[in-house]
């Protein structure tokens, strides 16, 4: 069998459409990098192997990614929506993230499927449940001009202030249990709260 990392990037931005792994790719920069990465796969699936492409969303732990690079604004009392706050992310926790490729290992699965928990939450939703589990305010929104500075207009849009919905359909129909399947839930078992 073959697992091939992949990303939820390639079905672009989709404001509040529910996506599956059955919807239609995107056509932004990142939807190409993925669809091009997964096209790289078709001699696994041309010679028969098992393959599964991994479309992982924002994954989340202490230890590095998004969520370690807001921690010490939000600990400062500091953090805040990106934006307006209405766009999606389809997260998952680390751990889910981990056991869920162990699944599918064994589980009886090929093609797409989307590793990200099955409640997404809006950039305004994850800044209230962060800020809840730090026992922090979380008040100032982050403006558009700040990230693009740092991060360049296209990559600060496509990763801040556009988002996706994103439903695990294929992972939850292949039998896998989230041990996070809410926001609230994963952030204190990481934070430890």
């Amino acid at each position: 069998m073959f697992l091939s990392g992949s990303a939820i990037g390639i079905y672009g931005a989709r404001g509040d459409e529910q996506i599956n792994e059955q919807s239609s790719h995107g056509n932004s920069f990142l939807a190409e990098v993925c669809k091009q990465w997964e096209a790289a796969a078709r001699p696994a699936i041309d010679a028969g192997v098992r393959t599964v492409f991994l479309r992982t969303g924002i994954v989340l732990t202490p230890l590095g990614g998004a969520l370690k690079k807001q921690l010490p604004l939000f600990k400062l009392g500091l953090g805040g929506k990106f934006g307006n706050g209405r766009q999606w992310q389809s997260w998952i926790s680390l751990d889910d993230e981990i056991a869920a490729i162990e699944h599918l290992l064994t589980a009886k699965i090929s093609g797409a499927v989307n590793l990200t928990a099955p409640n997404p939450v809006t950039s305004a939703e994850f800044t209230k449940s962060l800020a809840r589990v730090l026992k922090r305010p979380a008040i100032l929104p982050i403006p558009k001009f700040g990230p693009k500075l740092l991060l360049g207009s296209e990559l600060a849009e496509a990763l801040l202030f556009t988002g996706q919905r994103v439903m695990p359909v294929e992972l939850q129909k292949s039998g896998f249990l989230f041990s996070h399947s809410t926001i609230d839930v994963a952030l204190r078992a990481l934070l430890n709260k």
